[in-house]
């Protein structure tokens, strides 16, 4: 910790979106101070604000305001970043603070005003998802932190109090691992939002369709985490079953979006995974494009 930090410091949350709200309640759970949540404006933001720090015993404002804390947390959107560091720079006395970030995709580098002016910053990104009304437990959960040795030090005992698990990233390294992030969880999701569509030629509801293929979906997962993608894989293709492709393209033709997902993931199907008659699917595939 800095010289004078309390062995829990006293943090303050900047944003009270998704993050921002889980962020302070699991910090909370895990016996820490929340001095402050601050807002980036007043309205919306300082009414989300407001609700946060009630929850949390703490004290709303909007920016830019003196955190009273020893490390502040920026869980505002990715394009706001260098913008809200730069009006809290000159604003607040930094010497001896630590501040963090938490995009998946930017590095520690936005909070530069902030370093320049004596803190020492790190981007701390969590691996999870959050979306409203959700409040994911944090444990186990992988955080990526880079940035200067006293900040990723400091990031690295909180995220160890939060039951979670830090590890090292490189700055070059952020864009890819941001985009591995994305296909691990939104992708999937619109993914699933597809399947819904395809489950709608078969004449069955959204509501149904989610209901029905949860059991299927579940177990899928629980292949993959036990056996591996290529031990987890099943269906025509990995049979080389050429024919039921062509059906399966030939139906999709009333879903022309879908389609499309369809033909690039039997794609990649045929890269990564194994799958018989390879040459007869990939043909088909070729036939199929828009």
């Amino acid at each position: 910790m800095l010289p004078g930090m309390t062995a829990k410091p006293r943090i303050a949350i900047v944003g009270a979106g998704n993050l921002g709200n889980a962020l302070a309640l699991s910090l909370r759970d895990a016996g820490f101070v929340i001095a402050s949540v601050i807002a980036r404006s007043k309205g919306e933001s300082f009414r989300k604000a407001q609700r946060v720090a009630k929850r949390v015993g703490a004290k709303a404002s909007v920016l830019p305001a003196d955190p009273n804390s020893d490390l502040i947390w920026f869980c505002v959107p990715d394009s706001e970043i260098a913008r809200v560091a730069a009006a809290f720079a000159e604003e607040v006395s930094w010497k001896g603070k630590v501040a963090l970030h938490s995009s998946g995709a930017l590095s520690s580098a936005e909070l530069e005003p902030l370093r320049r002016n004596g803190a020492a910053v790190a981007s701390v990104h969590p691996l999870m998802t959050f979306v409203r009304g959700s409040h994911p437990s944090l444990a186990g959960v992988p955080f990526a932190i880079e940035g200067d040795a006293v900040a990723t030090r400091v990031a690295r005992r909180i995220v160890r109090d939060l039951g979670g698990e830090p590890y090292s990233i490189r700055k070059e390294d952020k864009a890819a691992y941001h985009a591995w992030g994305t296909f691990a969880s939104p992708l999937l999701t619109a993914l699933l939002a597809t399947t819904e569509q395809v489950a709608s030629l078969a004449g069955i509801d959204r509501k149904h369709a989610v209901q029905r293929m949860m059991p299927i979906l579940r177990q899928t997962l629980a292949n993959y985490a036990e056996f591996g993608g290529p031990n987890a894989f099943s269906g025509p293709i990995i049979r080389g079953d050429v024919d039921t492709v062509r059906r399966h393209l030939g139906v999709l033709r009333g879903r022309p979006a879908a389609r499309r997902v369809y033909s690039s993931l039997a794609r990649s199907a045929l890269q990564y995974l194994p799958a018989k008659n390879r040459r007869a699917l990939k043909r088909i595939l070729d036939l199929a494009k828009d």
